[in-house]
């Protein structure tokens, strides 16, 4: 029976790893050539050689460029690689590609995953697709740095030199999958002598998400950061609806008027137990129409407060947004904004720690190396969710080797062990089994 429902995993036809592989090869290809005559390698090979490093979540360039010699067939056959670059020479040919070269190819999963209406298991609001939004590091060093670089310093006069992105994910509060969208460097603007910041970066990002996807309803939810009256109107004229993490310390206008409100009983409430757990509720307050400041009367939000009370002990969140608060939505409402954590554990965490090396340096460059390696690790844990999110045969896999890490690792040991044609002749050994035989050792001719 057991061998039964390996046999039968399935994968999806535009949705599985060779295909999405094929998918991104195609877009690589259409990245204008940077260097003058002909060059020996291909940008796009330099491109998905870099895409196959982080695919197979190799540590370092260095730990690639052995691939090159004994595992040439496999890069050739599975990702499209016709001349493998070493590490220098990926380096100096991806250093001056201009990242946003690199949208088409991201663009182009995304297209996959709504052909194959994928996305319908990520909708939990009627309003949009809920898209939460936050700033982390990649890159910080004293030594180091580039034109692009921020630099901050120390009381002691230490300077450091970093880069930051703005990521951004669809999330479904019940689905561990995120779908990544494409990052947004945080870094130092051209013919500009002040630090980027995350607000900046979040108007560029939703500004390039509008160009791209005109019609798609997104829900954008962010930290304390976020609201004010500027950005508030910004996400209007988007045509985006929100969700924001909101501070009574920073808003003391707009929870003076919620108190009024509350006093006049013109406030929403509501109490939700919880069965299961004894002296366990959820309870709510809310109220509608209010100016989000002093200074921006004209910009009303609604106001959403809630405590998650557990016995003696009860957490308070507050949030702000433009979908109108009743009692029949405000638990969910409360479910979405919660959900804003799923970029960090769901999405960075899981690139820090389970695998992806997001904090390795794989390169600075002197122009856009290391905006260019985060966008490519980006896009492959891209199609690494839309794996786990549609195709049965890597679900399987997961389940049987229960970890990420652990999959990764068998991955790079038959990547390395086998001459293999597929992604999926690779899964389906690791799902099903395979004969293991004595090596045949080549002779040393030395």
């Amino acid at each position: 029976m057991e061998q039964d429902k390996q046999l039968s995993a399935t994968v999806r036809r535009h949705l599985n790893a060779d295909a999405l592989f094929k998918t991104v090869r195609s877009s690589f290809a259409q990245v204008a050539e940077t260097r003058a005559d002909n060059p020996q390698i291909a940008v796009a090979d330099a491109l998905m050689s870099a895409f196959a490093m982080f695919s197979l979540k190799d540590p370092s360039l260095l730990a690639f460029d052995h691939r090159r010699e004994n595992e040439s067939h496999n890069l050739r056959m599975i990702y499209g690689v016709k001349d493998i670059p070493c590490d220098t020479q990926m380096r100096t040919i991806i250093d001056p590609v201009p990242p946003d070269e690199l949208r088409p190819a991201h663009n182009a999963v995304y297209a996959a995953l709504q052909r194959g209406k994928a996305l319908e298991k990520m909708l939990y609001l009627e309003e949009g697709y809920l898209m939460p939004m936050d700033g982390t590091g990649y890159f910080s060093s004293d030594k180091l740095f580039s034109d692009a670089c921020m630099m901050k310093v120390s009381s002691t006069g230490k300077v450091t030199y970093y880069l930051q992105m703005l990521g951004a994910a669809i999330v479904h509060p019940e689905r561990r999958e995120v779908i990544p969208m494409i990052p947004e460097i945080i870094s130092r603007q051209d013919g500009t002598e002040k630090n980027d910041c995350e607000m900046n970066a979040s108007r560029r990002f939703i500004e390039r998400l509008r160009r791209e996807h005109p019609h798609l309803k997104i829900v954008v939810t962010q930290d304390a950061i976020s609201p004010n009256g500027p950005y508030i109107s910004f996400l209007r004229e988007m045509n985006c609806r929100f969700i924001l993490n909101v501070k009574e310390t920073d808003h003391v206008h707009l929870f003076s008027r919620f108190d009024e409100a509350i006093k006049k009983g013109e406030a929403g409430e509501l109490i939700v137990e919880e069965p299961e757990k004894e002296d366990s509720f959820h309870y709510f307050r809310w109220a509608n129409g209010l100016p989000i400041n002093a200074s921006h009367q004209d910009v009303l939000v609604n106001l959403l407060e809630y405590y998650e009370v557990n016995g003696n002990e009860a957490k308070r969140f507050c949030w702000v947004t433009d979908i109108p608060l009743q009692k029949e939505k405000v638990y969910q409402i409360m479910r979405a904004g919660r959900a804003r954590w799923k970029i960090e554990n769901e999405t960075f965490n899981t690139l820090k720690n389970q695998g992806y090396n997001f904090e390795h340096n794989y390169g600075l460059g002197k122009e856009y190396l290391s905006m260019n390696f985060v966008k490519i690790m980006m896009l492959a844990f891209l199609v690494d969710q839309a794996q786990q999110l549609c195709c049965t045969l890597f679900q399987s896999v997961l389940k049987k080797l229960r970890t990420k890490k652990l999959l990764w690792d068998r991955m790079r040991s038959l990547f390395c062990c086998f001459q293999l044609d597929s992604m999926e002749m690779l899964y389906r050994a690791l799902l099903c089994g395979f004969v293991k035989t004595e090596p045949i050792i080549i002779s040393d001719s030395s």
